[in-house]
């Protein structure tokens, strides 16, 4: 049969379809080039001299643990404000570390000294990488103490 050609001719005569097909791929290559432009702000592990350090931690606990408890005795009544004071000074100091995104955790026990052993464990899921825990333990005539602190770095 007969071949039919059709021929298309502009919409308007005075090429503004094809400056408008123009100026829409000129606006698409725009776009892509700023979203590619740009870097992702989320960061996912804190920077080298960010992170907690195990020493930094211990040092701490270590002080605040010595500070408060030097020269003490046990008693039962005063035992739990103890803990509870020397927790929150431990997690404080640790946030003047200004490690940003950490969160602290503190855990402070304190017993009275008799001679017996005592076994304290601690399991954990997270990431090496970016986590941390540190432990010390207080002993005098009187008392124990030990003392633990996790940092967790927040993704």
């Amino acid at each position: 049969g007969p071949r039919r050609i059709t021929r298309r001719r502009p919409v308007d005569d005075d090429g503004s379809a094809e400056r408008r097909k123009k100026e829409g791929e000129s606006q698409q290559a725009a776009a892509t080039m700023s979203a590619a432009s740009k870097t992702p702000t989320y960061q996912i592990r804190p920077e080298y001299r960010q992170r907690i350090s195990v020493n930094e931690m211990k040092v701490v606990i270590k002080s605040v643990v010595k500070e408060e408890l030097e020269g003490k005795t046990y008693q039962t009544e005063s035992v739990q404000d103890q803990t509870t004071a020397i927790a929150d000074k431990i997690r404080n100091r640790l946030r003047d570390l200004q490690k940003p995104r950490y969160k602290f955790f503190v855990q402070v026990v304190i017993g009275e000294q008799r001679g017996e052993g005592v076994r304290m464990g601690c399991r954990t899921f997270w990431d090496a990488d970016t986590d941390a825990y540190a432990s010390e333990t207080y002993v005098n005539d009187s008392l124990f103490c030990v003392a633990t602190a996790y940092g967790v770095y927040l993704y």
